[in-house]
């Protein structure tokens, strides 16, 4: 047991209660950057992570009432495929392990300037699905959310980031009706399967250090309830461009 991930584990555990959003998009580049973990064994570690924590978390969500398994599963039907066709770019590149390290980088950099876009212009978005894009959500919608859970499927699989904001965002573009808990429910139940599947795929793989997951979950679980408790406390309209921020010099770490 490491407590020095336990540490980086508790203060991205906070962050995701507080916000709900940074979990693949704080603890990947966190590992990478900061504790010189290899790109794809820091992916995969956090994949098999987050869909251990994200369960629990559906589980709470659909009790409450706050799932659409409709959608959920149309993005699912997407975003498992996706996921299995990330791993198998993957597999093709782990017997040239520098081919693999940029690849994971390179997504993970664009990945995070896509999550740090959809935090800050998420109301934007939001407003988009009016008018023409009401005509065409009507017509294209189902086949618009299995096509966007292909992508995040990909994404999610080589950089495990993705299924949180930008999972978020195309929902409020695709289903801006829907009150936001049941957004918020409706992403996490999805990530469940997308998370497992990409992170199992990735023990198969043998890019998951399961001593360094433990010593994650022993910090994150305490971290999420305890930023859960005070969710309410900080306004979003702070926190929210705060996370963008950070996720942006991540980011030209990562690509630059």
């Amino acid at each position: 047991m490491d407590w020095t991930y336990s540490l980086a584990g508790l203060v991205v555990g906070f962050v995701v209660g507080l916000t709900g959003v940074g979990g693949g998009s704080l603890m990947t580049p966190l590992l990478v950057v900061l504790f010189g973990v290899s790109p794809a064994t820091a992916v995969g570690t956090d994949l098999l992570y987050a869909g251990l924590t994200k369960s629990a978390g559906s589980w709470v969500h659909a009790r409450r009432g706050n799932v659409d398994w409709e959608i959920a599963g149309r993005l699912a039907l997407g975003s498992v495929p996706g996921a299995l066709l990330g791993l198998l770019l993957l597999k093709g590149l782990l017997a040239d392990a520098r081919a693999v390290s940029e690849l994971v980088t390179v997504t993970l950099g664009i990945a995070l300037l896509l999550t740090a876009v959809a935090l800050l212009f998420r109301e934007r978005i939001k407003s988009l699905s009016t008018g023409r894009a009401a005509a065409w959500r009507e017509r294209q919608g189902a086949s618009a959310t299995v096509a966007v859970g292909f992508a995040l499927g990909v994404l999610v699989s080589v950089s495990s980031v993705g299924a949180g904001a930008l999972g978020v965002a195309a929902l409020l573009f695709l289903q801006p009706l829907l009150p936001a808990v049941r957004i918020v429910g409706t992403d996490i139940a999805h990530a469940v399967p997308l998370t497992l599947v990409a992170g199992l795929g990735h023990a198969v793989l043998g890019t998951v250090d399961y001593a360094l997951l433990a010593s994650l979950l022993v910090g994150s679980l305490p971290g999420i309830w305890l930023g859960s408790h005070l969710g309410g406390s900080i306004p979003e309209r702070v926190l929210r461009p705060a996370l963008a921020g950070v996720l942006v010099v991540v980011a030209g770490k990562l690509v630059i």
